[in-house]
């Protein structure tokens, strides 16, 4: 796949088949990824690979947490205001899944539904964490994210699917400890990874981009 596809193609994967990917084509998209720049070669990065009876634990451990009412604690808080511009663009993104799902995503118990299927990764075969040391500056997070795209991107040339995943972090402390992940470590993103399932009505919509006139200037 050339790059220009692979970017614009890519999208966000939320249905998965169950056949899981082998380690050595995850190491590879991991290894390939690793070429991402960062600031001084810095590298601020650290990859976990969850698959398995593992996987199924910490799904279930964060669907308990949820039902027990357990006040989320991601490492990264979640935003709670947008700009107008923004905001504009995640309430017609809310409008769209709610026209083309049925489902009302400002609806307390449609949330708890979608949380419960994020921290069951989708049922995607591998849930792949990213993570770094929590003294690093705010930079290292634009690296880690510069990572994060490129890992994406190199598991959709390779045919694999990807959704990455904010929720699965909200109860950061309880996950690192069930994943051995030292305390001072950040919790950054989850994402979901496997072989995609096309046939899923979850897969069949793609977000909508701003056109470039909207988003850039030109100065001479």
């Amino acid at each position: 796949m050339d790059t220009l596809t692979c970017i614009t193609n890519r999208r966000s994967i939320r249905t998965f088949q169950e056949k899981p990917v082998p380690q050595d084509l995850l190491r590879e998209i991991i290894a390939t990824a690793c070429w991402s720049p960062s600031y001084k070669n810095s590298q601020p990065w650290q990859v976990l690979v969850v698959s398995g009876e593992k996987k199924e634990g910490l799904s279930q451990m964060m669907v308990e947490l949820l039902d027990n009412d357990t006040p989320p604690e991601p490492d990264l808080p979640a935003p709670t205001s947008w700009p107008e511009a923004e905001q504009a663009r995640i309430d017609y993104l809310m409008a769209k899944r709610k026209e083309l799902t049925g489902m009302d995503l400002t609806d307390p118990a449609v949330i708890a539904r979608a949380k419960k299927a994020n921290f069951c990764f989708y049922g995607a075969p591998h849930a792949i964490y990213l993570y770094q040391d929590s003294s690093l500056s705010q930079w290292s997070l634009f690296d880690l994210g510069l990572f994060a795209q490129a890992l994406m991107l190199t598991a959709h040339a390779k045919e694999l699917g990807t959704v990455p995943q904010g929720f699965v972090t909200d109860y950061s402390q309880a996950i690192k400890k069930y994943l051995d992940i030292p305390e001072h470590n950040r919790l950054v993103l989850g994402l979901s990874v496997g072989y995609p399932d096309m046939t899923a009505p979850a897969n069949s919509y793609r977000t909508e981009r701003s056109p470039v006139d909207e988003i850039a200037s030109f100065v001479e």
